[in-house]
């Protein structure tokens, strides 16, 4: 007789949070995963060492998102703010070595700049990282301030809005009793901004809105960088393939492709290239055996995706097919985010040269992860529950 194959098991737990986890982001580096809760507590943690680096109450209330954006951090609350903060540039060497447990005292970024926003949609940011120069520059879409199913797009670190009311295809007053030529679709759930080509008249928005639909919209006035009321923003197509509303959505790392979850058994995926399908239908729907998923991840190389559940297991799948891959399970309440480290460097044999000197090069060359340690650090999945648990998972690599 075969022995049945173990059950996966995390290969870290992080207690850091006293409330349910309501946010998660990665480093670009992977050495350090972004932690935040329904109390507003934001915790920043090593990879290496596994102890907290920082932590501080961003928000007064639930934490929609938070992200790494240069030497900043942006953070994201129910309590219609969105932070940026400075981020800490040197870091307590007794966490880089994973000295003490008890650290006497951990260092609180500085507070940059804030705005106020709209965060009635439960609708995370989306930040659009600019060309590099002297200071760094972003977009940053978010729901409209007054609609909530429109979106206004703000230039940051200047916090002008440059886009405002995408969506609001007909200009009529807000309160105004006839809305049949308004946008019907409910208030937005999940935002991605991109540029479609290098060139600035690339912008695209792709929105998931309360009903379960999806609009790619593009910008096609390139003679006005500013816009009001929805002018210029044309629709590319719109998509419908759930039957509840939209409760996450993900975009790949290449902007070709999206997927999206919801409290229904369906996993929507949308071609976001230009090119025709032959029905005109730019959504394919996958039905699954399992309703109600709160959040979806997709690893860089777009290949594999993870959905979490209402049930806290999180099922893995292939993004081609939707083949499933597998099970993660250890929360025992809702799996409300989910993330996968990034794909710096899948084996020792695909670092480069340059890679090497930059490392020989570094302050200290104890502290700078190996090619096999890099590897390892890019197959980790990190998990965040109602349970008030992050869970990190080592995966396999699925082969081709």
């Amino acid at each position: 007789m075969t022995d049945a194959p173990l059950a996966p098991t995390p290969l870290h737990l992080l207690r850091s949070h006293s409330a349910p986890i309501s946010a998660l982001a990665w480093s670009t580096d992977n050495e350090r995963i972004y932690t935040a809760d329904g109390k507003g507590k934001v915790v920043v943690t090593s990879t290496r060492s596994l102890r907290a680096l920082a932590s501080w109450a961003a928000h007064t209330d639930s934490v929609l998102g938070v992200e790494e954006w240069e030497k900043h951090i942006v953070t994201h609350g129910r309590d219609n703010k969105v932070h940026v903060w400075q981020r800490i540039k040197e870091l307590p060497s007794e966490a880089r070595i994973g000295g003490s447990a008890a650290l006497p005292s951990l260092p609180t970024p500085v507070l940059c700049y804030s705005m106020d926003v709209n965060a009635l949609n439960f609708c995370r940011f989306s930040l659009l990282c600019l060309s590099q120069t002297s200071e760094p520059l972003a977009l940053i879409a978010l729901p409209n301030l007054v609609d909530s199913s429109t979106a206004d797009i703000w230039m940051l670190p200047s916090k002008e809005r440059v886009h405002a009311a995408i969506g609001q295809e007909i200009k009529k007053p807000l309160l105004s009793e006839n809305t049949g030529g308004r946008n019907t679709s409910g208030i937005i759930t999940s935002l991605h901004l991109y540029q479609h080509n290098p060139a600035p008249d690339g912008l695209r928005l792709l929105t998931a809105y309360e009903n379960g639909s999806v609009v790619l919209r593009a910008y096609n006035r390139m003679d006005k960088p500013v816009s009001i009321e929805g002018e210029g923003w044309v629709i590319l197509w719109t998509s419908k393939l759930h039957v509840e509303s939209i409760m996450a959505m993900q975009v790949s790392r290449t902007n070709d492709f999206a997927l999206t979850v919801s409290a229904d058994h369906i996993i929507g995926r949308y071609d976001l290239t230009d090119s025709k399908p032959a029905d005109d239908q730019h959504g394919i729907l996958f039905r699954t055996k399992h309703a109600g998923n709160g959040s979806v991840a997709l690893r860089d190389d777009g290949r594999i995706c993870a959905v979490g559940g209402w049930d806290g297991k999180i099922r893995l799948y292939s993004t081609k097919s939707l083949k499933p891959l597998g099970t993660l399970k250890y929360h025992k309440s809702a799996c409300q985010c989910v993330e996968f480290a990034h794909q710096i460097s899948t084996s020792t044999e695909q670092t480069s040269p340059i890679d090497a000197e930059e490392a020989s090069d570094s302050e200290d060359e104890d502290e700078e992860m190996g090619p096999q340690e890099k590897a390892e650090r890019a197959r980790w999945l990190v998990s965040g529950s109602k349970d008030s648990r992050v869970a990190i998972w080592s995966l396999l690599n699925f082969g081709k």
